[in-house]
């Protein structure tokens, strides 16, 4: 079955870096389109960068332009998100999923990402 594990969150100053990744199995990784997602409190969940299967374009919300660098290894079934200059706005629990992916579908349990002084 469909797993997602995401890791490497925590709590960061502002101006800090972070590094996620998540870890899939269960489904043909090397054929989807990922995309890292986050959820901050009393918000709804947004795609905050996306990374095609084999191309590897990517494409970031306005927000994390220039900030966010999403990477993929398709030979270990694993996505990366590098966060540089992070911001208080940038707390959020961070999930990774297939693009298009809804409350009905399979979510891990999301790494907590919290920006604080």
């Amino acid at each position: 079955q469909v797993q997602l594990v995401e890791s490497g969150g925590g709590l960061v100053r502002p101006g800090g870096s972070l590094t996620l990744s998540c870890a899939a199995s269960g489904f043909p990784f090397n054929t989807y389109t990922m995309n890292w997602y986050r959820q901050a409190p009393g918000k709804e969940r947004e795609s905050v960068a996306q990374i095609t299967s084999i191309a590897r374009i990517t494409n970031y919300a306005d927000s994390v332009k220039g900030r966010f660098t999403i990477s993929r290894d398709n030979a270990k079934n694993t996505v990366l998100l590098q966060m540089n200059s992070l911001e208080p706005e940038d707390t959020a629990v961070y999930y990774c999923n297939k693009r298009g992916a809804g409350p009905g579908d399979y979510w891990g349990q999301g790494t907590q990402v919290t920006v604080s002084s």
